[in-house]
């Protein structure tokens, strides 16, 4: 494709987001089967409804320029994926898991919102007001499941488990304390029986 009219790149960008969304329509339901944190399967599951919209109001858009959605394939989104899927399959402690799913989701997001932001921009100056409405729609909706994920990222649930090792650490140390200071216990004890003898045996002689 000759990209030789602002127009021709508008099409382009959004051909690239509706592939885009398609691939994470099949891809959002194993991100929430793979999580074990019930507020970010939660997510997951608002967003693949989302995102089914995003794919209505961009089939909206192509019917106010007269084009068909099809025709290209979004390799970013096809690597984001099968990056976040490499993920799915490692073996791990849970919360760590989910925090890799959130690193994951928040690459796809950001590139969705950036795609979002250039074709809303791309919409106003060709004079599409209502496409323009539509993207900026999904944009925010876009934004605001990037702060959902931000806000799981560092939420106690996904702490829960450094914090759940804490007290592990400080028994451990807790045990160690103990052991020394019964080992010096023992010392002491020895000590003073040890002096005695001496004086038991002189005791003795005279």
């Amino acid at each position: 494709m000759k990209l030789d009219t602002l127009k021709t790149l508008y099409m382009n960008e959004l051909r690239d987001l509706y592939n885009a969304e398609n691939q994470l329509l099949k891809a959002l339901p194993k991100m929430a089967k793979g999580a074990s944190s019930e507020e970010l399967k939660n997510a997951f599951q608002k967003h693949l409804e989302q995102t089914k919209s995003h794919v209505e109001r961009l089939e909206e858009v192509f019917e106010e320029i007269g084009e068909k959605p099809k025709g290209k394939t979004c390799r970013a989104m096809k690597g984001l994926i099968e990056e976040g899927s490499e993920i799915l399959h490692q073996d791990g402690e849970d919360s760590v898991i989910d925090a890799g799913i959130i690193v994951a989701a928040q690459k796809v997001e950001h590139y969705e919102m950036a795609g979002y932001g250039s074709v809303r921009t791309f919409a106003q100056l060709l004079g599409k007001d209502r496409s323009a409405e539509l993207l900026q729609t999904t944009l925010d909706e876009e934004s605001e499941t990037n702060e959902t994920l931000n806000q799981l990222r560092s939420s106690s649930a996904l702490q829960s488990e450094t914090l759940r090792k804490q007290p592990k650490r400080h028994d451990e140390r807790e045990r160690s304390r103990i052991c020394r200071n019964e080992r010096a216990r023992l010392s002491a004890k020895k000590g003073p029986r040890l002096a005695s003898k001496p004086d038991n045996a002189s005791h003795s002689r005279n």
